[in-house]
């Protein structure tokens, strides 16, 4: 549900030069954040530090969108920054030397090394730090004609059968017009999480007056371009936008992060070979379009690059505690999402037709050759947790069709509350359900997301089937939705296989704002008593997941911000389920 089209799917299922500048106000904080020392005070604020005489005056060069990591293995991590010159009609390439040391005041350097900010890479700089000791803290900065970047803090790996805890922070869906990043704020102030896990949805296309900007010229927050981004320069331009957010900057710098799209850092509704937000007579070729996202995607994201920019499902070892395989469900391999209309007609909705396809056992989500590899990552690997960092819900999600229908078109059906009163009067008094009221009973249950797994039945199975004949712990982490939920795993043969945990997003509106009408509490309570898997829901606030793993427990707390429409917000941990190793145990319980 990453816009209204989504919501659909969920309910019925001119290019100029990157611009390197941000506001007034955070070109002051930059130039002000200049002098401080590199370790001052460890990186409380950063660490942001000078280099030169201090008889400079005029800075050649900035580093106005920070440094970021990420990938890390045990014995390397991708480094990142972006330099330009500070005149913008000065278009050279430029010299970049970065340092990685133990200590915040660089007087142990451990790896260091050349590279350049070339215009080709819209001036980025992506650099593999190799020769580092597996589960070590680190500090890195870039330096650039006198003058050096901000201070990142990074991690490596660990390795071996000793490795007790791990903590991801998990993150999805940032629309930048929709309200500030204090998500990224409160996950920035932590000093217990090892590896950001972003889910995907990191930027939006969409123009201004589009998805979720009714109060973006309030805030100051109207995007860059102001058109939708098609073209190569339109995508670096609001990656350059997103990554001058100074909440943004301090989570990159304070954590690596292991990170994976999803379909707006295209379009909307992406597959492999199209878009519901292309239109190909007016945005040209869809193939040319998602080739340049793809490859602004890798300037400007702290990922380790494969040969194909279209491969990036990868996985990741904590040790022999945690495996992490990151799957790509959106843009290698899946075919084009079914969708209700094409099954509904004056007549009503041909279940029959719909089910045959949706069954279609060749069906896919992630493709052969990305299932083949998963199912290899799983099959070799003995860490005691078996974690899918991906896109969209695997969990089971059959709601009522007339609420599906009523969501979808507003007449059509009824409303969660109406269907809950009428399913009491079922159970109170049978015999005084009129006859429209014993139509809508019996009408089936079907996925309210064709969007997400649901709407690819056998792929899901083959992953379910995996997990369970290897005897497998199996978590699977999901965002897109813009909610929180969670949910027990279980295969068409009802057997219980492992759990998901799924984020609310960064900033991206949810049902709050598409189901004004019901009350927030009220609506998951009869999502939780309508969909028989899932044992968790929250439908209105903005968020993100802190998951910990042992090897007695694997624990989430959905952690909410009270406000995005303020700098001044709140936090607090809304709720807490774990899941415990071993057959019989995988399933969600309380904390």
């Amino acid at each position: 549900m990453s816009s209204p089209s989504k919501l659909h799917n969920f309910f019925h299922s001119a290019a100029t030069p990157a611009d390197d500048t941000a506001d007034a106000g955070r070109r002051s904080f930059v130039r002000g954040s200049v002098a401080l020392a590199a370790g001052a005070a460890g990186l409380g604020a950063l660490g942001l530090s000078g280099c030169g005489g201090s008889d400079m005056v005029v800075i050649p060069v900035s580093f106005s969108h920070g440094v970021a990591s990420g990938d890390p293995q045990a014995e390397r991590v991708i480094l990142w920054t972006r330099v330009r010159a500070k005149d913008s009609a000065d278009l050279r390439d430029l010299a970049v030397r970065w340092e990685v040391a133990s200590d915040a005041d660089f007087k142990t350097i451990v790896a260091s090394g050349d590279a350049q900010a070339a215009a080709a890479r819209d001036y980025t700089v992506k650099v593999d730090a190799t020769g580092l000791q597996a589960g070590q803290k680190y500090f890195y900065r870039f330096s650039c004609e006198s003058q050096y970047s901000p201070v990142g803090r990074t991690k490596t790996l660990p390795t071996g059968t000793t490795v007790s805890q791990v903590k991801l922070a998990v993150f999805s869906c940032a629309n930048y017009p929709a309200g500030y990043f204090n998500v990224y704020a409160e996950a920035a102030k932590r000093e217990d999480i090892d590896v950001a896990v972003h889910l995907g949805d990191y930027i939006y296309e969409y123009g201004r007056g589009g998805y979720a900007s009714e109060k973006a010229a309030a805030l100051g927050r109207e995007v860059e371009p102001a058109g939708e981004i098609v073209a190569l320069n339109d995508y670096r331009r609001r990656y350059a936008q997103y990554r001058a957010d100074a909440d943004l900057q301090r989570l990159h710098a304070n954590v690596p992060m292991i990170a994976i799209w999803d379909d707006h850092e295209v379009c909307n509704d992406s597959w492999t070979d199209g878009a519901e937000n292309h239109q190909p007579a007016t945005e040209g070729d869809y193939a040319k379009r998602k080739a340049a996202a793809i490859q602004a995607y890798h300037e400007w994201m702290p990922i380790r690059s494969q040969q194909s920019a279209e491969l990036i499902y990868r996985s990741f070892a904590f040790g022999n505690l945690l495996s992490l395989h990151m799957l790509d469900t959106r843009l290698i391999g899946r075919e084009e999402p079914l969708d209700y209309a094409k099954y509904t007609s004056a007549s009503g909705f041909n279940a029959s037709a719909f089910g045959a396809d949706l069954a279609k056992p060749n069906r896919q989500l992630l493709g052969a050759t990305q299932t083949g590899w998963l199912q290899q990552q799983l099959s070799t690997s003995s860490a005691t947790w078996q974690v899918l960092g991906q896109q969209v819900l695997m969990g089971r999600m059959n709601i009522p069709a007339p609420i599906l229908f009523e969501a979808n078109n507003p007449g059509s059906g009824v409303s969660v509350s109406a269907y809950g009163a009428i399913v009491a009067k079922a159970q109170s008094n049978p015999a005084s359900l009129s006859a429209q009221e014993r139509a809508i009973l019996a009408q089936p249950s079907i996925p309210y997301n064709l969007d997400a797994w649901d709407g690819y039945a056998a792929a899901r199975e083959t992953v379910l089937a995996t997990a369970r004949q290897l005897n497998k712990n199996l978590v699977v982490l999901a965002g897109d939705t813009h909610n929180a939920w969670a949910s027990d795993l279980q295969d068409m043969a009802g057997n219980q296989v492992g759990v998901e945990f799924a984020t609310s997003s960064v900033t991206s509106p949810g049902f709050e704002v598409y189901l004004p009408k019901e009350n927030p509490a009220q609506l998951a309570g009869a999502l939780t008593q309508l969909i028989g898997p899932l044992e968790y829901a929250d439908t209105s606030r903005r968020g993100f997941m802190v998951l910990t793993v042992t090897a007695q427990e694997c624990r989430s707390d959905w952690v909410y911000v009270s406000t995005i429409t303020s700098r001044e917000y709140t936090a607090s941990v809304g709720k807490s389920l774990k899941v415990l190793p071993g057959q019989g145990q995988r399933k969600l319980t309380a904390v």
